[in-house]
């Protein structure tokens, strides 16, 4: 999720109040806040713990991790005819749709079923490391997104070249640490099939890492500068946010192998915290949002628009459980192919692949600047 807002505040940016997605303390803990307890508490955790831990974990960060990805196809494929004729939608933002929602997914489809059919291990085993790429960029563009949505709430508005020194710091630290995970030709697995790492010279890495520390002090020095010269003010839960996104959630996750368990999930908090409210004020404008609902079973929920967001909150979840393990595992076991070469859970790992990459794609184009819904409904 990246988000390039106005830089510059409304006429009565100086006299409205604080705003919060759902208020200080959930802000806090959703959009990043919980790494900070979390991830201490893993990282010192006893080792004849760990074994209890490490289900916990996987369990809990399915639990939290699939619905996210289930709601950004909700969000993005509703009213996808009316997106892709342009109506309403400027012509560039009508193109990334069409691209996003259409181009992109049948270009992985034959991707998929060219390596399948051939046998070609290698060839899809590379998709495993572009899966890496995506997803490492959609975390930092998610942070920097955070960042951005908390300081128009808050009306605490970052100039366009303080957005340029948090993006370039982002991309700096994703790089370096994309490239730390391939510093040497290492032959890895995922879901059974085989992929390779690939050498990186030591001087990239180094220059690599220059770079990172240079821009992290450059971004260090902005926000004391904006802290001092507003008076102490920052949009902070935006900022803890940014921050966990790039150090914690991408550079140092491999310093704990429970980290890599748990930190998808707090990415997902992360993400619904936005996502359900902008739901929420999706069900608000319509026009029984406020009527209780006819069924008694359903009362006690209240408000019509309570219900209509717990059913959007289901559907996710069903749609998560549905493309990462349903359907795939299905498909393994009525679809023949060569599992010798393949391995035995083909459909498995082209699905996971196919979601995580496609949702980088998704996101670029839902939350960008002009998209009239998110201007909308988010900010409500």
């Amino acid at each position: 999720m990246a988000l390039h807002l106005s830089a510059d505040a409304p006429a009565s940016a100086a006299v409205a109040p604080q705003k919060y997605l759902f208020g200080p303390f959930i802000d806090f803990f959703m959009l990043g806040g919980s790494a900070l307890f979390i991830l201490p508490v893993l990282y010192f955790l006893p080792l004849r713990y760990e074994a209890t831990v490490t289900l916990t974990m996987f369990l809990l960060s399915h639990l939290i991790n699939q619905p996210h990805f289930g709601h950004s196809y909700q969000i993005f494929y509703r009213g996808f005819a009316r997106k892709v004729r342009g109506e309403g939608y400027g012509r560039s933002l009508q193109i990334r749709y069409i691209l996003a929602g259409i181009v992109v997914p049948l270009a992985m489809i034959a991707f998929f079923a060219y390596g399948s059919l051939t046998g070609n291990a290698r060839l899809l085993g590379n998709a495993t490391n572009a899966m890496g790429f995506f997803v490492g960029w959609h975390y930092v563009k998610q942070g920097y997104g955070m960042l951005m949505v908390d300081a128009v709430l808050k009306r605490k508005f970052f100039s366009d070249q303080d957005k340029k020194v948090l993006l370039f710091n982002g991309y700096a630290v994703w790089l370096f640490a994309w490239l730390q995970t391939n510093v040497v030709i290492t032959q890895r697995q995922f879901w059974g099939l085989d992929y390779y790492t690939f050498a990186v010279p030591p001087w990239l890495i180094t220059i690599a890492m220059s770079i990172a520390a240079a821009s992290s002090a450059a971004t260090a020095v902005m926000f004391i500068n904006r802290w001092r010269k507003h008076g102490g003010a920052l949009p902070y839960n935006g900022v803890v946010a940014y921050v966990v996104s790039l150090y914690a959630w991408i550079l140092f996750v491999t310093l704990n192998p429970l980290w890599l368990l748990v930190v998808p999930a707090m990415h997902s908090l992360q993400y619904l915290a936005v996502v359900w409210r902008y739901q929420t004020n999706v069900e608000r404008d319509r026009a029984d949002a406020v009527e209780k609902s006819p069924l008694k079973v359903f009362a006690i929920l209240g408000p019509r628009y309570r219900l209509r967001v717990l059913a959007f909150i289901v559907f996710g979840a069903i749609l998560g459980a549905l493309g990462f393990w349903l359907v795939p595992m299905a498909l393994t076991d009525l679809v023949p192919y060569n599992k010798a070469v393949l391995g035995s859970s083909l459909f498995l790992f082209i699905a996971w692949i196919f979601i995580n990459v496609h949702h980088y794609f998704l996101d670029n184009v839902m939350w960008r600047r002009g998209n009239p819904e998110v201007s909308k409904y988010l900010f409500r």
